[in-house]
């Protein structure tokens, strides 16, 4: 994929445009320093230097060859964050090229460059139009820049946009565990997959969601990196499909359901990116992946099932399923007590009534390291908020018949209560992460159009390099 970002020395970074960065709170110093064709043709445009805010200025022969992007109320150039740009490949002439003129420290330069990069993702794989694809504004980086970063950071996101905005008729959990396993090989690791009624042995809450499907249930697991260096494990739900079972969801509440393996994509971009930095880690990934259908065989309200850790779960409700097959799998890692374990889900809507689409929730059992993520988040523009595993709702997934259920009766705190579910999982494990996110924009944004979105990649991986690079 071409992400609209060169290095100084690309042919034609010479004679790029020039773009001029402008606060709000600097927009009268910015006019002091520009000719008086320049402020009159301010003033006629009325440019304000509102965020997003985008003014071209006409040379003699009438082509603009100079712009100014507006920050709004941005505190200085330091705090400039990606979303600032996201937007600018669209936004400025087809085919031109710009450099930035303002002096940037390597943060805010690398920012700029990540930004104009995630702006130039497109998934157009279902376009029919033969129409050759429009030629976009492209970014000459400034030198401070790591080029090769940024294009790692693109890619693994636009590799977890890809798998989440790819319908469910070709985002099968074949499909999905095809992706892992080549992910895998590309850097040297080598994959299993447990497929179909061979999950009935040592994986039955996984193959229960997924025996109603055609397309069979599986988990890949892989192991990539030293076996001397500390361990971390990355499980990623990966329900492919999810029409809530036999408990169906409403067609409205369906529609998005092909975006419920986001989990699963973030994981498995976030695992590339710790490969190809080459971070000091032992890494182990996990993804199972399952279609929640309905047939004949599909799991039913009230059946109670032994999962991998030999705790029985009743199912109160077929569509609380991510819990299911993550159990599994976080059972299965936990065996190996691994020094950090890390599962991102798109487990439950109550985090989004509670955070929104753009802040995902996060739970932990070591406060060292959520506070280390959440400043990971701050410092890279992927934020997260801590929410609490407060022991209190426990009960809430007590069962008469089991040792516990899998859906709460209560309408308050799903989050909180499908957190707790996962962490009676963890029993080796003192360092356990759990992500709730979303994995999708809601609303056109600058740089963000409505689809899929790489939640709290970026935030993980840089806490990741802080400790282990």
């Amino acid at each position: 994929m071409d992400f609209l970002v060169d290095q100084v020395g690309t042919p034609g970074a010479a004679t790029a445009h020039e773009l001029s960065l402008v606060l709000q709170s600097e927009l009268t110093h910015w006019l002091d320093t520009q000719d008086a064709a320049t402020r009159a043709w301010v003033a006629a445009t009325g440019f304000k230097a509102e965020r997003h805010q985008v003014l071209l200025l006409p040379s003699a022969d009438g082509t603009p060859r100079r712009a100014a992007l507006g920050l709004g109320a941005l505190p200085s150039l330091d705090a400039l964050e990606l979303w600032h740009v996201a937007g600018l490949p669209d936004r400025l002439p087809a085919g031109t090229r710009w450099r930035v003129t303002n002096e940037l420290t390597g943060a805010a330069a690398s920012a700029l460059a990540l930004g104009w990069a995630y702006g130039s993702y497109r998934f157009d794989t279902y376009k029919s139009s033969t129409q050759p694809a429009a030629i976009r504004a492209r970014l000459i980086a400034a030198p401070a820049v790591d080029h090769a970063h940024v294009v790692q950071l693109a890619g693994a996101t636009a590799l977890a946009r890809d798998l989440v905005n790819t319908p469910a008729s070709d985002m099968t959990p074949e499909r999905l565990t095809a992706e892992a396993i080549r992910i895998a090989r590309e850097h040297g690791a080598v994959p299993q997959e447990i497929l179909g009624d061979e999950l009935r042995r040592g994986f039955p809450a996984i193959h229960a969601v997924g025996q109603a499907s055609t397309c069979a249930p599986r988990l890949v697991d892989f192991v990539w990196g030293d076996p001397t260096h500390p361990k971390v494990t990355l499980i990623g739900k990966g329900v492919c499909f999810d029409t809530g079972g036999l408990d169906i969801k409403p067609s409205a509440g369906m529609a998005l359901m092909k975006k419920d393996m986001g989990g699963a994509a973030c994981t498995l971009a976030l695992a590339q990116l710790v490969m190809q930095s080459q971070l000091r880690v032992r890494l182990r990934v996990l993804i199972p992946a399952v279609e929640n259908a309905i047939a004949g065989n599909a799991y039913r309200p009230g059946d109670v099932i032994r999962t991998r850790k030999g705790v029985t779960v009743e199912i109160g409700n077929t569509d609380a399923e991510g819990r299911l097959v993550l159990c599994d799998a976080i059972a299965l890692a936990d065996e190996e007590k691994p020094d950090l374990m890390v599962d991102l889900a798109t487990l439950t809507g109550a985090a989004r009534v509670a955070l929104g689409p753009d802040i995902p929730a996060v739970f932990g059992t070591r406060q060292e390291t959520i506070d280390a993520l959440l400043r990971a988040g701050r410092r890279v523009a992927d934020p997260l908020w801590q929410m609490p595993l407060w022991s209190g709702y426990d009960d809430d997934i007590a069962s008469k018949v089991a040792d516990i259920s899998n859906a709460s009766a209560s309408a308050f705190a799903g989050a909180i209560i499908g957190a707790l579910y996962l962490k009676r999982f963890v029993t080796n494990a003192e360092d356990w992460v759990h992500v709730d996110l979303f994995a999708w924009n809601p609303k056109d944004r600058p740089g963000r159009p409505v689809g899929a979105e790489a939640h709290a990649v970026r935030a993980l991986h840089a806490m990741l390099a802080e400790r282990y690079a």
